[in-house]
């Protein structure tokens, strides 16, 4: 589905990535596994094609990004759908018209197929009964399944979550841990979520690629994890720091 092939990008003679090389299965939960920097939000900007690496190609459902033009690249990001880290809805629009707003903008529909789209997917995020709410009315949780709804409302191919979990307390990061693992089987879609979570990651994961300056250092299920010798892999997955850190 997705093949990134010897990427390089640097920022200000910074070096981001370095010779990365990663495939992500059709169909499966993918996690980008890593500390804070590492570049974990610049490897899922490549492969929606929002940056393009120094050198290297990046390859999806066998077309390479950089041959697109920029008409053609925007036409391409209708196969994604992004789920961003605060959700990013928009303040001044309820959860129906934020919802909607990828549908007004991308496909033409009569205002009751809209409605009825939106409801169907509000619905299969838990969310009935919400329309007329306003993102500040919301808790964490709600508005991620809001950012989720307003993802999946154009029938994404692959689902991009950019550190979903993030600020919510235990019982709402395993809700939507759940959630995504249920849009992913009811919807068959390829999904990549970037982490630092280990414990979410090892719940959802059919796949999981550790980053680590630069390249992927390990890629495998949760047993190859737990049974990796490697000093950074037992130190991420222990939780502690070197002198390094401090």
């Amino acid at each position: 589905m997705i093949e990134l092939k010897g990427i390089h990008k640097s920022f200000n003679g910074n070096k981001v990535l370095n010779d990365l090389n990663l495939e992500i299965s059709d169909g499966k939960i993918t996690v980008i596994l890593g500390r804070s920097g590492e570049g974990k939000s610049v490897l899922l900007k490549h492969v929606i094609g929002l940056l393009q690496p120094d050198r290297g190609r990046v390859i999806v459902q066998g077309t390479d990004l950089a041959k697109l033009d920029d008409r053609e690249i925007k036409e391409f990001r209708k196969k994604f759908g992004m789920l961003f880290q605060n959700a990013a809805l928009f303040d001044s629009l309820n959860v129906f018209e934020n919802v909607a707003f990828p549908l007004k903008e991308h496909r033409p529909m009569t205002d009751r197929e809209m409605r009825d789209r939106v409801h169907e997917v509000l619905e299969l995020v838990g969310l009935k009964g919400v329309d007329h709410k306003f993102p500040s009315e919301l808790s964490g949780g709600m508005r991620k399944r809001v950012g989720l709804a307003r993802a999946i409302v154009l029938t994404p191919e692959i689902l991009l979550y950019d550190e979903p979990t993030t600020g919510l307390d235990p019982i709402m990061t395993d809700a939507i841990d759940k959630l995504i693992m249920n849009t992913q089987k009811h919807l068959g879609v390829t999904s990549i979520v970037i982490s630092h979570d280990i414990e979410a990651s090892f719940r959802i994961a059919d796949k999981i690629a550790m980053i680590h300056e630069g390249v992927i250092l390990l890629e495998g299920t949760r047993e190859t994890f737990e049974k990796s010798k490697h000093p950074f892999v037992r130190q991420f997955l222990e939780g502690k720091a070197t002198g390094e850190e401090m």
